[in-house]
């Protein structure tokens, strides 16, 4: 039996030894050693626009992308994005309505998300949520993070808003585990407020959504908070729309997916990314938000503006 003495030495020496064991640090981070040291606000991320609204069905107008969410994820989409509603007293995603298009449960979505998450501990992901009919946050949201296992790995920062340059590096999320980054567009600083659903516009901007012009001209769309335009983060909306009935004034845009190869090719992409950078402080977008991430070559865009 040990004395306490004994104990006590024992200890000391445990502790000692603890202490030359080097801490683990992420040596690849999203797929890119050069990006681990790379502030998270200084790197851009391509991006599914409705991610959950796959179809490959040509006639179902209201899809926005061809493949699932984890073919997304494997062609490298390092943000999701997601618009919610209610239906049966549940939240779903669904494509402007339930009855257009209905995506399922959001903790089912979660749960595929974490499934990723888990394969692959040195992915930083970012979800962007559409909240259209401003559910609770700490209510309606936080238990579906909850049950799908991501509340833990979501990202708090130590104040709000944060600027864009900020933010901790790629591999700092990583090491201490918070590598989500969850982003709403409404509700989120209201009084149900949940610390890792933080207020999108206050630190990203969005360039205009559902364009019809190919040539993506570029103003500040949505901004909010106290920062400052180029404190802000931003995203480029990089998705091309058709007008189906262009009579008496109408306007009923659905999804391009006949020039997407064009659309989500490397000269389109970085020519919307510099139309937008005079507004950002001339720096690359962080979000490049994309239909049909399958079709062109998104990441190799993705790429080029990363530095790579």
């Amino acid at each position: 039996m040990f004395s306490r003495f004994a104990f006590g030495l024992l200890s000391v020496a445990t502790l000692a030894l603890a202490a030359t064991i080097p801490v683990k640090r992420a040596t690849v981070c999203n797929g890119r050693a050069e990006l681990c040291g790379r502030s998270y606000g200084n790197v851009t991320f391509g991006g599914a626009h409705d991610s959950f609204a796959f179809s490959k069905n040509p006639l179902a107008l209201a899809r926005v992308q061809e493949v699932d969410v984890p073919t997304q994820l494997g062609l490298g989409m390092r943000m999701l994005q997601a618009q919610s509603h209610i239906k049966d007293g549940v939240l779903h995603f669904c494509h402007t309505s339930c009855a257009l298009f209905d995506g399922g449960k959001v903790v089912d979505y979660l749960k595929t998300v974490k499934k990723f998450l888990d394969a692959n501990p040195n992915e930083v992901l970012t979800l962007i949520l559409t909240n259209p009919e401003n559910q609770s946050p700490a209510k309606v949201w936080k238990p579906a993070f909850d049950e799908a296992g991501i509340s833990a790995l979501a990202f708090v920062p130590p104040a709000l808003p944060v600027k864009q340059a900020d933010w901790p590096t790629l591999g700092e999320m990583i090491d201490k585990g918070k590598r989500v980054v969850v982003f709403m567009d409404a509700g989120a600083d209201g009084a149900d407020k949940v610390d890792f659903i933080l207020p999108e516009f206050q630190m990203i901007w969005e360039a205009p959504f559902s364009s019809t012009n190919d040539k993506f001209p570029c103003k500040i769309d949505r901004i909010d908070g106290p920062l400052k335009d180029v404190e802000h983060m931003y995203m480029i909306n990089h998705n091309l729309n058709k007008n189906i009935i262009p009579l008496f004034g109408a306007e009923v845009l659905v999804s391009d997916p006949i020039h997407a190869p064009k659309t989500n090719g490397v000269e389109s992409i970085l020519a919307d990314a510099n139309g937008c950078a005079p507004l950002g402080g001339a720096r690359a977008p962080n979000f490049v938000l994309l239909d049909y991430v399958n079709l062109g070559d998104p990441m190799a865009a993705v790429n080029r503006l990363n530095g790579f």
